[in-house]
């Protein structure tokens, strides 16, 4: 088994916390996922906290979440927020840290899949499957830089992508 953080990106939507929760149990592993982590420590609901100090904020806050779960000498499932990859501090320190894996997934099953979920700044105006896709082009190459693999997500069920993680992961030899 590596001892190594087991590390999922992606865009909303593409399954990150939701498969890293499956993840963590089969691997007996804490889950550790960076949005929460940044509310937690925030000590106010996300949606107050991207308010107060826009996207900027949250990102600085963001970089110190990735920062710790990084940092733990514990192993990790860390389930990073769409957005952690765009910084390259956060990069390096999740690769030098962890196996990444990156959930990819369809913008138009993404926007499905998000379809009633009014929690995402990012999604609030305009049509999601346009954001998403816009989104998809703008940081393919910061999730192609940290990921070690991709895991495609599209017509997979959880139980598929879990189990299709996992046998990377447990391949990775590190």
């Amino acid at each position: 088994m590596p001892k190594r953080h087991l590390v999922l990106v992606g865009l909303m939507g593409a399954g990150k916390t939701t498969v890293g929760k499956r993840c963590a149990e089969q691997l007996g592993r804490p889950l550790v996922d960076t949005d929460e982590l940044v509310v937690d420590v925030a000590g106010i609901p996300f949606d107050e906290l991207w308010a107060a100090e826009g996207e900027a904020g949250f990102r600085a806050r963001e970089r110190i979440a990735v920062a710790d779960a990084a940092a733990s000498p514990a192993p990790l499932v860390i389930a990073c927020g769409g957005g952690a990859v765009l910084d390259p501090y956060n990069r390096r320190a999740l690769r030098a840290s962890g196996f990444v894996v990156w959930l990819e997934a369809d913008p138009t099953v993404l926007a499905s899949r998000l379809h009633g979920d009014d929690s995402r700044p990012l999604l609030a105006e305009g049509d999601r499957a346009s954001t998403l896709t816009r989104l998809a082009a703008l940081r393919a190459p910061a999730y192609e830089d940290a990921a070690d693999v991709t895991v495609e997500t599209d017509g997979r069920s959880v139980d598929e992508v879990v189990e299709r993680v996992l046998e990377e992961f447990q391949s990775c030899n590190v």
